[in-house]
Order: C-alpha cells, then sequence, then structure tokens
C-alpha cells in the first residue's frame, strides 16, 4: 500500500504542474489574440495568487475530511478549470477565470494531500519523501510542456490543449484518490492548541522562513513564465526545450534537494539553496547569450528552485512537528502570492526594454539578503 501511496502522489503532482508549461502558450496566445507579454502571464500569475490563498485553508479541510475527500473536490475543480479554459479563443477571460481561479482553487485543494499523506507513511524520511511527492509536480511540466509544444506545431492552438488536458487531469486525479488514504496505525490528530489565533505569525522562525521561501519562489516564477523569452535569438525548439530542462530540472531538484534536508537540516539547506540560486542570476549577462546558455541558465536554475518546494516544507515538519504540516505549511505557502508578482514584473520591464537581465539580478539581490538574515538568525531557527 505504501508504495501505492507514493505512486499516486506522482500522478497527482503530474497533474497539477501542468501550469509550469505556461510560457510554452505564451507567444501563441500574443499570436491568437493580439496582447501583450505582461497580459498573456495573468492566468499564470493569478493561478499563483489563488493556489496559495486556497492552500492557506485546505489543510483544514485535509484534517476534517481526511485525504480522499480533498483529492476528488481538488481534482475536480482542477481539472474543469482546465477545460472552461478552452473557450478563451472566444475571449480570454475565460483563460483567466479556468487557468487562473478555478483551476487554482482546485490545485490549493489537492497539493498538499501527498505531502502530508507521504509523510505520515514514511515518518523517517520526511525531507526526501517530500522530494519524491511533489517532484511530479516539476515532472508534469516537462512532460505536458513537450507534449504541447509537439502539438502546438501541428496545428493545434492552446484553447484545443486546454480542453483534451483537462479532461485527462480530472480522470488521473481521481484514479489517483482511490490510494490517498492515511496510515492504518495513524492515530494521532493535531493537538488542540492554547495558542491565540495567528500566533504563527507572532513566530519569528516562520517570518523568517516565509521571507525565504517567498525569495526562492519569486526567481522561479519569473525565470520560469518568462523562460522562452528570456534569450531572444532563440527558436521555437530550443524555448520549448528550455522549458522542459527547466521542469526536468525541478523535479530531480526537489528529490536531491530532499535527501540534503535530511542530512544537513535546516540552516545549513537553506543557505546553500539561495546561494546557488543567487549566484546562477548574477550571472545572467554572462550565461544567456546563446541557446546553449538558456538551456544550462534553465536546468540551473530550475534545479535550485525545486528545493524551494521540499526545503520549506520539512523546515515546518522539522520545527513545528509532521501533525502541523498541513495548516501551518498552507500559510507558508502563501509566500507564492507575493512572488507570483515576478513574472508579471519582469514581464513588463520586457515589454518596456526588451531585457530580463535587471529584473533577475535584483531577484539575486533579495535572495543574498534572505541567504544573509538566516545566517545570523541561525541559533533562533535551530532553537538553540
Amino acid at each position: 500500500m505504501r508504495i501505492m501511496v507514493i505512486i499516486s502522489a506522482l500522478l497527482m503532482q503530474l497533474c497539477l504542474g501542468a501550469t509550469y508549461s505556461w510560457s510554452v502558450y505564451v507567444m501563441h496566445l500574443r499570436e491568437i489574440l493580439s496582447i501583450s507579454q505582461a497580459h498573456a502571464q495573468i492566468p499564470f500569475t493569478l493561478f499563483y495568487f489563488i493556489f496559495p490563498a486556497t492552500l492557506i485553508f485546505s489543510g483544514t479541510l485535509l484534517e476534517r475530511f481526511g485525504p480522499r475527500f480533498s483529492t476528488i473536490c481538488g481534482g475536480i475543480l482542477f481539472g474543469s478549470g482546465w477545460i472552461i479554459s478552452s473557450f478563451g479563443a472566444n475571449h480570454f477571460l475565460y483563460t483567466i477565470i479556468g487557468n487562473g481561479i478555478i483551476a487554482g482553487i482546485g490545485a490549493g485543494i489537492a497539493y498538499i494531500v501527498p505531502i502530508s499523506t507521504c509523510m505520515k507513511w514514511y515518518p523517517n524520511n520526511k525531507g526526501l519523501v517530500t522530494g519524491i511527492a511533489v517532484a511530479g509536480f516539476g515532472g508534469g511540466a516537462a512532460l505536458v510542456s513537450s507534449v504541447a509544444g509537439l502539438l502546438l506545431d501541428t496545428g493545434f492552438t492552446p484553447f484545443n490543449l486546454f480542453g483534451y488536458l483537462g479532461l485527462a487531469f480530472s480522470v488521473l486525479i481521481l484514479f489517483a484518490a482511490i490510494f490517498m488514504v492515511n496510515p492504518p496505525d495513524f492515530g494521532y490528530r493535531v493537538p488542540a492548541s492554547s495558542q491565540k489565533p495567528g500566533w504563527i505569525f507572532r513566530d519569528q522562525r516562520f517570518l523568517i522562513l516565509y521571507f525565504c521561501m517567498f525569495a526562492g519562489l519569486a526567481a522561479g516564477f519569473a525565470v520560469n513564465a518568462n523562460i522562452k523569452e528570456l534569450y531572444q535569438s532563440a527558436t521555437l525548439i530550443t524555448g520549448v526545450s528550455a522549458v522542459s530542462f527547466f521542469a526536468l530540472a525541478n523535479a530531480a531538484g526537489r528529490v536531491v534537494w530532499g535527501g540534503l534536508f535530511d542530512r544537513m537540516g535546516t540552516v545549513q539547506t537553506i543557505i546553500l539553496n539561495l546561494m546557488a540560486q543567487a549566484a546562477i542570476l548574477f550571472l545572467t549577462p554572462i550565461i544567456l547569450t546563446s541557446g546553449a546558455g538558456l538551456q544550462l541558465f534553465a536546468v540551473l536554475t530550475g534545479f535550485n528552485y525545486g528545493g524551494v518546494l521540499v526545503i520549506y516544507a520539512g523546515s515546518v515538519a522539522k520545527i513545528w512537528g509532521a501533525q502541523r504540516v498541513a495548516s501551518i505549511y498552507g500559510w507558508l505557502f502563501s509566500a507564492n502570492i507575493p512572488g507570483a508578482v515576478a513574472p508579471l514584473v519582469a514581464g513588463y520591464y520586457y515589454d518596456q526594454t526588451g531585457s530580463f537581465t535587471l529584473p533577475l539580478i535584483s531577484i539575486g539581490v533579495l535572495i543574498t539578503i534572505a541567504a544573509t538574515m538566516v545566517y545570523s538568525l541561525r541559533q533562533l531557527i535551530n532553537g538553540t
């Protein structure tokens, strides 16, 4: 049964991660609808507002009704959102509502399920099992972007694909729901807290983790959503492959960083992850000068970004206990909301100047500040 929980978790995340393939559609959306780069990013950005906002409350839903119920609800909404977005050829608002709002709510309900459930089945390897459970989020983007890129070249429109993908996502997530259950010996529940409402926001450790996660997410979003345009001379094939490389490296990074977290702990892993990403962003003017450089940039930033979605979930379990992951990590994950502004800002700057260099280097500075903060307050975070 334990292996089916892992397989089902991967299957769910393969579907939920499809939004990471958004940059594959941007060029086609701009041509079909005659919209700007920033306008084409609205569904992606809105998704990353709604998704984490929903995740804040989905932990309570999961604790009350169980993982199978949450998976079914999330899967139906996520798939339906993609199907509704297929009507965007008539009006782009359908795509904004479908991919941005309805799919965002569905993903927010379903995303925490495999993380929380897998931690319960594998309590001694929280970092690694979380990495494996969410690796599908990046792998799904790689798979969908590759398939979508090929189909777009053969005459399909993004709106055709949205409908077919939505139907497939609904079926696959509902199948995964069969195996999304707590272990039979799972007897504990989240203990009643004597803390006042909002206590977590008065915990300095939470605020530090929130800022660091925001910085890491901003980097990943800015690169991922605009990756095909980062090197202006890139061919369509080069751009699509860069999206796939980012997604595959993202998936691999989640597993590797999860393993590193189990061995190194919270502080060391966060600092290493942040500084590795900052270094790549600072080298933007040097790396993004060729198609090969774009591929390298995609791999390195994707790998480091993958760690963001594992390290902080593991940190919550380590600091506050695995019982509270579903509720506390939902609040921490809301760092996606300010982080989701990064693609819009970067896209707007690109529309005005034709370059992404300054936004990416600026995010590198933000990440460096976050890493410095963690190092300065390492004793507080480690509880020593």
